[in-house]
């Protein structure tokens, strides 16, 4: 069988892309350098008879070359995913199998896109966010890597912890041998101990997305819990606990994960006791929220708070103790580690975000009006305060989940945490950099799905503050 290309059938289209991205690349180069010697695009001008006339400098010519050349890049990437998904067995090209094993993908971020544009006046922040180009691309590029861990059992070509023999970082393209179980090639060629690195990509993407979201949302748990009663009571308690948030600080993180995923300490059991207290504070969280919102309406309240209480202490048991009586969740003693070193480590910053977002919100009037309604202090900050810090809180949480997914991606690389043949970007990282001037793809592809990631989630930070800064 023969080595697949990259664009197959579509090989036509590659002169023309090279010089589309050619032109781009020169006339952002010379916007540049123009920017630097002060020149302008043209301006409005109102003659004297009250017609506009807007002039022309070279800024807007090059601007209508950078945009046609942009335009012409875009066209020939939808034709290599497009129209190469449709053509048959080689003649797909790498890019046209990579495109149709992500026919799910494809399908589920047109409908959310769909739906959200057309109902975007009725979805608040995150409806404005598709106003924002900056931000819509962003949430694009995380909306694709978290599809493709959701649907990553269907966009698997082969298994990723299996070695095909013969097939020792082989290049993008290779055919495996006959009677190979999965698709007929490795689409990213494979990797030192022959392993798809494409289906090690997209399985590695499911490692990253059930760690980083769900840690970060926990850390903002503890955050918020803790950093709410500092910011609105001060004195004592403020200064206690931000003794403590800055002693957790002191500490270089990736010393601190060293100390954390030690097996040292692993095996001392503190990782277990350390989830035993930081998993309490969701259920904690719920059953404050809803004792200060229904604490007028006690059938409301018991009924919120015994299901928070139910429901939560059944999830605590099986994640946090490994003890849930109908051994349906548990979480595997290695991901444990990694999950509580995440929390720890990220908890204190959110605490001092949200002590600062309340020592300012608490100073407003429509506080003072609830105080004087004779709201209760919990009250006032889960349902005042709180509500009005969501924008920096938002932002700071897709932020927070690209350091996470920095420090996951660190954690593997090193070797700590997580067991040695997992899929997850670092360790494939690390696993393919002792070669990576010979056989640079086998870390170049979840280096690439890793930044790609990161830059998605900074980007859609970045329109979601630039959105809740005109509410």
């Amino acid at each position: 069988m023969e080595p697949l290309t990259w664009t197959g059938s579509l090989g036509f289209l590659n002169p023309i892309f090279l010089t589309a991205a050619a032109v781009l690349a020169a006339a952002f180069l010379l916007q540049f350098l123009l920017g630097l010697f002060g020149m302008k695009s043209g301006e409005l001008m109102i003659q004297h008879d009250g017609t506009a006339v807007r002039t022309r400098t070279p800024m807007d010519y090059i601007g209508f070359v950078t945009l046609g050349a942009l335009y012409v890049a875009l066209a020939c990437v939808v034709g290599y995913l497009l129209v190469g998904m449709l053509l048959p067995g080689g003649a797909k090209g790498i890019i046209g199998h990579v495109s149709a094993r992500l026919i799910p993908v494809w399908i589920a971020m047109a409908a959310v896109f769909t739906l959200s544009i057309l109902f975007k006046r009725r979805l608040g922040l995150y409806g404005k966010l598709f106003d924002s180009t900056v931000g819509m691309i962003g949430f694009g590029v995380v909306l694709f890597w978290v599809f493709t861990a959701i649907f990553h059992q269907m966009i698997l070509t082969h298994d990723p912890l299996t070695a095909v023999s013969g097939l020792k970082n082989k290049v993008p393209g290779t055919p495996t041998p006959e009677g190979t179980a999965g698709l007929e090639w490795y689409l990213l060629g494979g990797d030192t101990l022959a392993r798809d690195v494409f289906s090690r990509m997209v399985a590695g993407s499911w490692e990253v997305m059930k760690i980083a979201p769900f840690a970060t949302i926990f850390a903002f748990m503890v955050g918020i819990t803790l950093g709410l009663p500092a910011g609105f009571y001060g004195g004592k308690l403020d200064t206690f606990l931000s003794f403590l948030a800055n002693l957790i600080l002191a500490f270089p993180v990736i010393l601190l994960f060293y100390l954390l995923v030690t097996p040292e300490i692993v095996q001392s059991g503190l990782p277990r006791y350390m989830a035993g207290v930081l998993f309490l504070f969701p259920i904690i969280f719920l059953v404050v929220l809803f004792n200060s919102r229904y604490f007028t309406d006690p059938t409301k309240r018991n009924l919120y708070i015994g299901a928070s209480v139910l429901i939560g202490g059944y999830i605590y048991l099986g994640v946090a103790w490994n003890a849930d009586p109908f051994g349906l969740i548990s979480m595997p003693g290695n991901i444990l580690v990694v999950f509580v070193s995440v929390v720890f480590v990220n908890s204190p910053t959110v605490f001092r975000i949200v002590r600062g977002l309340a020592l300012d919100i608490k100073t407003r009037d429509y506080v003072a009006a609830a105080q004087t309604r004779g709201e209760g202090p919990w009250y006032i900050m889960l349902w005042e305060i709180l509500p009005n810090a969501r924008g920096p809180l938002i932002v700071d949480f897709c932020l927070r989940i690209g350091y996470t997914t920095i420090l996951l991606g660190t954690l593997g690389f090193f070797g700590l945490g997580l067991p040695p043949d997992s899929p997850d970007w670092g360790t494939t990282i690390n696993s393919g950099r002792k070669l990576l001037s010979i056989y640079p793809h086998p870390a170049l592809a979840p280096a690439l799905a890793l930044m790609s990631l990161v830059l998605g989630l900074n980007l859609l930070a970045d329109g979601l503050r630039e959105e809740s800064l005109k509410d």
